[in-house]
């Protein structure tokens, strides 16, 4: 089976993918990946052909992308945002996209790409996509994020509430993209975009672990898998380095990933002068660039990326943005988190986080001056050790990636019983 992966965005939606390719491969399958040139090297280190798609963006143009999107409060304006930053090359990536498809069995692509739905149709190719968090996932259990619970209410009333809200969150979800994007799909004689949230594909692969499930009732369409998971090559040099800077030791290690935001050198400068002598500290850089402004002793900048699993294997709590893929790779390093969350699901991963006993959130224009005590307090509370280790060890039971592929070849064989039916 030929099999065509497509994302764009940050390393978070990228790193699942190639994951779930390693996966296709070693089941046998042919995978190729199409996505910005900004991921080439580690799509094709990972042993996965690269197709090329817009944009040719270089880095510091993503940078200012995660930035803008970082200003936008309501998640409404912040999809809108994302799909506006690709308006100029949004045709040029639908005509690429539609000829790659062609050449492919299946294709799978993350969330934000459902106008693909209709380009696979019109060429008999099955279309599944892929969502990073459950926030998305519309169930009779829960209500939509951002839209009250009738709690206390008798559970029909509550779950007839949550449907009705589903609804309305998916009517303002296909509104709002097709604002911005409905007259380039019809260019291509694409209709608007339908049932973002309610029917993004006949099957939509949820990449988080079952563990996390707060119902049981799902459309049969939306299959949670377990998380899937790749990391980059483990730097020797750097490890070395933080070997030496811990001398046996866990710290606290500050990573924001590929958010970026407004102000950061003032952010960084109150960070300094807030965190106390003589404490250990690694930041990862990232895609803000997060540094300090005089050099400390206890206090150690990571320029390059790192694989988490190589830079959390020295934590003794991560201090993180909230994005799935770092929450993902904290939670598998087994130590209390605490959630900085900026935009989008990453307020939604905090309260996770906290839900299940594993850690705290704390408000992005505030962090700096609370951060200490909140370290202070994480690692005090021995529960939250225990239970991030407990729920590590369950997530190493699972095999995400594995699931996933046996989804999909089940997924593909009904597609095609169905085609010659």
């Amino acid at each position: 089976m030929k099999v065509l992966l497509i994302s764009q965005g940050s390393t978070g939606d990228i790193y699942p993918l190639i994951g779930l390719g390693r996966a296709l491969l070693a089941a046998g399958h042919s995978v190729s990946f199409a996505s910005a040139p900004l991921y080439k090297d580690e799509i094709e280190d990972a042993g996965i052909d690269f197709l090329h798609t817009p944009p040719d963006w270089q880095k510091p143009v993503f940078v200012e992308c995660m930035r803008e999107l970082d200003r936008q409060s309501n998640p409404i304006a912040l999809l809108q945002q994302i799909y506006r930053s690709g308006l100029s090359f949004m045709g040029s990536l639908i005509d690429q996209v539609e000829g790659y498809i062609q050449e492919h069995d299946l294709v799978v692509c993350s969330y934000v790409f459902p106008h693909f739905k209709k380009l696979c149709e019109r060429h008999h190719v099955p279309f599944a996509t892929i969502a990073f968090c459950h926030s998305v996932i519309p169930s009779d259990d829960v209500t939509p994020e951002l839209i009250p619970p009738l709690r206390g209410f008798p559970k029909p009333l509550q779950m007839a509430w949550n449907r009705l809200a589903w609804k309305l969150v998916n009517y303002c979800v296909d509104r709002a993209v097709n604002k911005v994007s409905a007259p380039t799909l019809a260019t291509r004689d694409l209709p608007p975009v339908k049932d973002f949230i309610l029917k993004p594909s006949e099957l939509s692969i949820v990449s988080v672990s079952r563990h996390m499930m707060q119902t049981q009732r799902l459309d049969a369409r939306f299959q949670f898998t377990g998380y899937l998971r790749w990391q980059a090559p483990k730097n020797e040099a750097i490890a070395d380095e933080l070997t030496s800077f811990c001398a046996g030791d866990r710290v606290p290690i500050l990573t924001f990933g590929s958010v970026s935001f407004d102000h950061v050198q003032a952010v960084m400068s109150r960070f300094e002068q807030n965190w106390p002598l003589g404490h250990k500290i690694i930041i990862q850089s990232g895609w803000a660039g997060l540094s300090v402004e005089l050099s400390r002793p206890e206090i150690k900048v990571i320029q390059a990326v790192l694989s988490h699993d190589q830079l959390f294997q020295f934590a003794s709590c991560v201090i993180h943005h909230g994005g799935a893929g770092t929450t993902a790779s904290a939670l598998h390093a087994g130590v209390p988190q605490i959630v900085v969350p900026h935009f989008g699901d990453q307020s939604f991963w905090a309260n996770e986080v906290k839900r299940l006993g594993l850690g705290m959130r704390l408000p992005q224009n505030k962090w700096p001056e609370l951060l200490p005590k909140a370290v202070n307090k994480v690692l005090k509370k021995h529960h939250l050790q225990k239970n991030a280790v407990k729920f590590a060890e369950l997530l190493r039971q699972e095999s995400g990636a594995e699931n996933a592929v046996v989804c999909l070849e089940s997924y593909v064989l009904r597609h095609r019983s169905s085609e010659s039916a």
